[in-house]
């Protein structure tokens, strides 16, 4: 009985499947990579202006670059997996997924829809944009791919 067999076209085709199964693409602040004039990790001012401090609200930069564009995340992952199909990498994807969602972030950062600055607040930094100032956080966004569930 005759069986068929993949090309080589396929075994690298699942040979790919199984690499993007193992790795995963983070995007956001890792610790040490950025700091602020002060010395202040750029991943604890992110997370202070995601979910509030005792003097300031949530402005939920993160969340809501997702829930505001799962629509086109979904599209572009879609259309990167299906270059996949045609000769690209597992890396390949995941980098152009990382620098796609980076893009995202700044966006959402810079143009979000996130409770005002207090007239203090603007009084002092000179802006009413809430997650800008020296724009340190929004240059800091950035991904990495790495092994699924590595630190």
């Amino acid at each position: 009985m005759a069986r068929d067999r993949l090309t080589p076209e396929g075994r690298r085709f699942y040979a790919q499947l199984q690499e993007l199964a193992r790795m995963e693409v983070r995007v956001g602040y890792q610790v040490g990579e950025a700091t602020d004039d002060d010395g202040v990790d750029m991943c604890d001012i992110a997370a202070w202006n995601e979910l509030g401090t005792e003097h300031s609200p949530a402005r939920p930069f993160l969340r809501q670059t997702v829930e505001n564009n799962e629509n086109k995340i979904n599209t572009f992952c879609s259309k990167e997996a299906k270059k996949m199909l045609e000769g690209g990498t597992a890396e390949q994807c995941l980098d152009k997924i990382g620098v796609f969602m980076k893009g995202l972030v700044q966006k959402t950062i810079r143009d979000g829809d996130f409770e005002p600055n207090a007239a203090s607040t603007i009084r002092k930094k000179g802006s009413d944009n809430p997650l800008i100032d020296t724009g340190r956080m929004r240059q800091s966004v950035n991904y990495h791919v790495k092994e699924r569930g590595g630190g």
